[in-house]
């Protein structure tokens, strides 16, 4: 094998997907014996893209995603080859309940919902956030008639379609809205939450199709808890829904750095790729590299395969010369801020009886969301601390985004004073500012991705794009797609 040329291969993009693709690339490589140099591209100073723990005074506190989905496997599959399943650490069960902020004040969330679904008509039927008329007109959903075509829509119009606009405007769009930051009525379904398109169509209704897996759900969890221990070789996996690792997400990009670093993969920090083209040489002979990346400092690096794993509006930039990028140029991105205030216990003047609160878009707050961190992640406080998170922005709402410091911390404290009694004097704040972080999908995204990939294939062999605006909603999305991305690059 030494006399064989090695194959190339560029990587666009240092976040969790291109970090995930860059490891299985140099792995799979190594195991099957081929040789393969793979470089990867970060326009940034700093690896992790979105994921970014800071770690302070004995706090665990992320300043993007705090956690994933567990039942996920690519994500526990990762860990075990990063050697890091023992750090994985379950939410705290004593916080189960969610509070929704109505009226001025948080009140329980009610029960017998799930995603903002019914699925216990007794306990739906005691909703008090729901009027009488609305709660009627969301069980007419068990009479109506599916929709006939199979096109997408609107996560907004398939809910108030089915559910009437008061579930939407009441339930479903604190809870819904929230995970993307973003607009129910232009948000695709069938990117975003598929399960309600296929509950209609093989139940005819999605409270029925809820109910039938509430049902089924004892048994299900019992085999999926079974599925993820069996998944990584036996090991006991925290049996909660969601899962980080103890010292925070970054636990994983340093992990994913310290390998790649193994693999002798050579990570450009601050150097972005500015242009891809066909490499001319190619034409006349296939032994030559297939493609030149003409990077920020005006330099050439020569790739035979590449992976395109940035935001939409960056991938345009170097697709665009070669396919039709308006699948890419159709998703748009939300700011958001993440606001953490520190406490002393003593005199915090709040139990902290849950995992937090949302705020409907009606209740007109500078926050959209409070996650109460120490009391749903026990290991991100010391003791004797307590430990709060606050969301600002959401699509059409996102100038507290830029505010200075002081007013945005102010308009924070204010919200967390008039919803939760909060008067204590936080001992530290932390801002981070995301700006264009939360892509969202339109309506017909799956379909316009697809086509882009048919083109890619079509017209740039070799040349694969994948992650968050593509595909990939959470993190073990970003994992998988990643990872699938290696397996294609790797292959004759």
């Amino acid at each position: 094998m030494s006399g064989e040329r090695s194959l190339r291969i560029a990587i666009v993009g240092g976040g969790l997907t291109g970090l995930t693709a860059a490891f299985y690339a140099c792995r799979l490589a190594d195991e099957a014996g081929i040789n393969a140099s793979v470089v990867l591209f970060e326009s940034s100073e700093r690896l992790g893209g979105k994921i970014n723990t800071l770690r302070r005074d004995g706090f665990v506190i992320e300043r993007g995603p705090d956690s994933f989905l567990g039942r996920k496997l690519p994500m526990l599959h990762l860990a075990k080859d990063l050697g890091l399943l023992d750090e994985l650490a379950g939410t705290n069960p004593a916080a189960v309940k969610t509070y929704l902020a109505h009226g001025g004040k948080l009140r329980p969330m009610p029960k017998g919902l799930n995603l903002g679904i019914p699925n216990d008509l007794g306990a739906f039927a005691q909703n008090s956030l729901v009027s009488p008329h609305g709660k009627l007109r969301a069980l007419d959903e068990l009479r109506l008639p599916p929709k006939a075509a199979d096109e997408d829509e609107s996560v907004g119009h398939f809910l108030e379609r089915r559910l009437g606009r008061e579930m939407v405007e009441a339930i479903a769009e604190p809870l819904l809205a929230g995970i993307h930051a973003g607009d129910l009525y232009k948000l695709g379904l069938r990117a975003t939450f598929p399960q309600f398109a296929d509950m209609e169509s093989k139940y005819g209704s999605v409270i029925r199709g809820m109910i039938d897996a509430k049902q089924k759900a004892p048994a299900a969890g019992a085999k999926a808890a079974a599925a993820r221990s069996e998944a990584v070789g036996g090991y006991p996996i925290p049996p909660t829904a969601f899962l980080t690792f103890r010292q925070g997400l970054s636990t994983l990009i340093e992990s994913l750095q310290a390998k790649l670093q193994a693999y002798r993969c050579d990570m450009r920090l601050g150097l972005g790729v500015r242009s891809l083209e066909r490499s001319q040489n190619n034409l006349n002979s296939s032994s030559d590299p297939m493609y030149q990346l003409r990077l920020d400092d005006d330099s050439v690096y020569e790739a035979d395969r590449v992976l395109i794993a940035v935001p939409a509006f960056a991938a345009a930039g170097l697709l665009g010369p070669h396919v039709d990028i308006s699948a890419l140029a159709r998703i748009d991105y939300v700011s958001v801020a993440n606001v953490v205030l520190g406490f002393d216990a003593k005199d915090f003047g709040h139990k902290l009886d849950g995992s937090g609160f949302l705020v409907p878009h009606s209740e007109r707050r500078t926050i959209t969301a409070s996650t109460w961190t120490s009391a749903k992640w026990q290991h991100t406080a010391p003791n004797g601390k307590r430990l709060i998170r606050c969301y600002v922005g959401r699509a059409g709402d996102e100038s507290a985004v830029d505010w200075p410091d002081d007013r945005l911390v102010k308009a924070v404290r204010r919200d967390l004073e008039e919803l939760m009694g909060l008067t204590a004097v936080p001992e530290f704040v932390e801002i981070t500012r995301l700006r264009r972080s939360m892509p969202q999908y339109p309506v017909g995204h799956t379909g316009a991705i697809a086509d882009l990939r048919a083109q890619l294939e079509s017209s740039l062999p070799g040349v694969y794009a994948t992650g968050a605006p593509f595909d990939a909603v959470g993190l073990p999305d970003c994992v998988e797609m990643g990872k699938n991305a290696a397996i294609q690059m790797l292959r004759p």
